[in-house]
């Protein structure tokens, strides 16, 4: 059966299910039922690797014990186990005492979950199907997962708010690519999705085994933080499926909720690589936690002003943010002045429009910094998009190739800069001192570019007058209407 037939048939038996209403709920329910399967096809690995091992979670909650038997629990029986039994203890694994790591972790996938599904009969469906065809043991199977798992991805996309923690993946991999994360550092995303960019970095320090102490070394080096339910309880799905055993340190929390002054040097990484939540407010108080000149509420300044703190000395940062941040005031100001005289931002990517269509249509850039030393200048990179596109959508995503070019005049890091580089028609470089003379706007034109035509100042006006009145018109044309309803 192929992944796109399997998941199909798991959502039309869902879609029977008073219960579950919508996409969103769907993929929801047919997470922790997937992640309960892949957790046990991963117990039953350690019960056979690892001496002695004991399992986190009690032996009636396994899935191998009320799931897995195609004629066992149905009906209201297993509605009633799964909301009053299964649920209530998963939950309690995240705060009693004395419980594994491995049982925290459980525990923070299903804090916030939650049981859609009212019938009994539909869920026993469902739960074979997902038995049937999938085991996480056999080696083509574990494939079969990954591509599952992408699947829910790409649906989750088309769910409506897939723009809070949807990241391209040639995206991902190019900045993981220039950071270039190695064995025996710590690799860092403080709004980590559903994981993208760990599992790119995964990928990449994997390259770098050579031994037993190696792959420790890799287990130990990856941590990221989500806020959302849904998202960790794939990001932590996501760790299971790219080798990271224990991932305790993918936690369910907010990374802004912690005051910066409690951070102190065991926090501090080497590598940090996200697409923080832009466009969006923090809850009331969240402010407080930063320093008062900093203090904000919009998430992605936030964000900023964390990434830099948690940077070690020399620490590499690769960060989507949307052009609002290159050229904002006020607090926005003290940030990015911050940014460079305590780091290197040497580097912003410009991307093309579209990127992250249809979740977003904000411009966004890639801005790539280190920390301990002061930025001299700035180079940029402007993207444009490939000769016969027009903009980028679900089914024409931005392809890792594009970014060879950029690859290709990246250049070498050295004491005197980034040697190699020259400017051309897409690049191009402005000193401190200009950005600094300009209230630190890093909104910079490229200089190689005609300016844009945008039309007789006259005509723009004369249609925006004629667009209002027709505007105005409507309206007084709906009143009318409301009004004769209402009268009658």
């Amino acid at each position: 059966m192929s992944i796109t037939t399997l998941i199909k048939s798991i959502q039309d038996i869902m879609r029977k299910d008073v219960g579950v209403d919508g996409d969103a709920q769907r993929i929801s329910q047919m997470v922790w039922l997937i992640f309960l399967k892949i957790f046990d096809d991963k117990e039953q690995e350690w019960e056979l690797t690892i001496p002695n091992y004991k399992s986190p979670i009690r032996k009636d909650l396994r899935w191998s014990n009320w799931a897995k038997d195609d004629e066992g629990l149905t009906g209201d029986e297993l509605i009633g186990f799964v909301n009053n039994t299964l649920f209530p203890e998963l939950k309690k694994l995240s705060t009693v005492s004395g419980i594994s790591p491995l049982g925290k972790v459980v525990g923070s996938v299903f804090e916030d979950g939650y049981n859609y599904m009212k019938s009994g009969n539909l869920l026993r469906e469902v739960i074979n199907k997902i038995e049937e065809d999938i085991d996480f043991n056999r080696s083509e199977d574990r494939h079969l997962f990954n591509d599952i798992y992408e699947k829910i991805l790409k649906d989750l996309q088309s769910a409506g708010n897939a723009g809070e923690y949807y990241t391209p993946r040639a995206v991902t991999q190019f900045m993981v690519d220039i950071i270039n994360p190695q064995l025996g550092e710590i690799v860092y995303d403080p709004a980590c999705g559903t994981g993208g960019f760990l599992t790119c970095a995964i990928d990449n320090l994997k390259k770098q085994i050579v031994s037993k102490e190696d792959e420790k070394l890799l287990q130990d080096s990856i941590r990221g933080i989500e806020k959302k339910p849904l998202p960790h309880m794939l990001a932590i799905t996501n760790m299971f499926l790219h080798g990271i055993e224990i991932p305790v340190n993918i936690k369910h929390d907010n990374s802004l909720s912690r005051p910066l002054k409690d951070y102190g040097p065991a926090d501090r990484v080497h590598c940090i690589v996200t697409n923080p939540p832009f466009g969006g407010m923090e809850e009331d108080g969240i402010e407080s936690n930063f320093p008062k000149e900093f203090q904000t509420r919009e998430t992605a300044d936030l964000f900023l002003v964390l990434i830099m703190n948690l940077l070690k000395n020399n620490g590499r940062a690769a960060v989507v943010l949307p052009d609002g941040t290159l050229f904002g005031e006020g607090i926005k100001t003290r940030i990015k002045e911050k940014l460079l005289e305590t780091c290197n931002l040497h580097t912003i990517v410009r991307l093309p429009n579209g990127v992250f269509n249809p979740y977003a249509g904000i411009r966004t850039n890639l801005l790539f910094f280190t920390k301990g030393e002061p930025t001299r200048e700035v180079w940029y990179y402007e993207m444009k998009h490939p000769q016969g596109v027009k903009n980028y959508n679900k089914t024409r995503p931005i392809q890792l190739s594009e970014f060879d070019v950029i690859k290709d005049w990246w250049g070498k890091n050295t004491k005197k800069g980034r040697d190699g580089r020259k400017e051309n028609e897409n690049a191009w470089r402005v000193k401190f001192e200009d950005i600094k003379a300009n209230n630190f706007n890093l909104d910079n034109k490229n200089p190689h570019s005609a300016d844009e035509d945008n039309g007789d100042p006259e005509e723009i006006l004369e249609k925006y007058n004629k667009l209002e009145l027709e505007i105005k018109e409507l309206q007084n044309k709906l009143k009318d209407e409301l009004s004769e309803a209402l009268g009658n």
